[in-house]
């Protein structure tokens, strides 16, 4: 007893109507929520109404207010930052852009002691980050 397929009502094509639907569904979801993952660490920062720009491209340089600092995300100890920071921009394009997160209650004097390990290091171009005040 042979059984014959082409008339058992199995669908042999294959619709990709709903598979491109899910596709474009998870694409539209991840353009809207990759600016709202910006990978980091949590400081506290200053608030300003200067318009300070942030380019995703640069790298970033955090200050925790207790002295802790970070490029990136990795935890870099002081006496290792100007080496670790020299050896990341040499793997970058000349003139990138390097964005400083510090703690609004940190040591000013700390921070400048920082900036001047970073003009070592070979950053020209130093962007501060600071918050927009929210309105209320």
């Amino acid at each position: 007893m042979k059984k014959n397929f082409a008339n058992s009502g199995l669908i042999q094509d294959l619709n990709f109507t709903n598979l491109v639907d899910v596709a474009l569904t998870i694409l539209v979801v991840f353009i809207i929520t990759a600016p709202m993952m910006t990978p980091g660490i949590d400081v506290n920062l200053p608030r300003t109404d200067a318009s300070l720009p942030h380019d995703e491209e640069g790298i970033t340089v955090s200050i925790k207010g207790n002295k802790e600092l970070f490029i990136e995300t990795d935890r870099i100890k002081p006496e290792d930052f100007e080496s670790r920071l020299k050896k990341i921009l040499e793997k970058k394009p000349p003139g990138v852009m390097v964005y400083l997160r510090a703690d609004k209650d940190i040591d000013y004097g700390f921070v400048i002691e920082m900036i001047g390990k970073m003009r070592k290091a070979g950053v020209k171009d130093l962007g501060l980050v600071a918050e927009i005040p929210q309105e209320q």
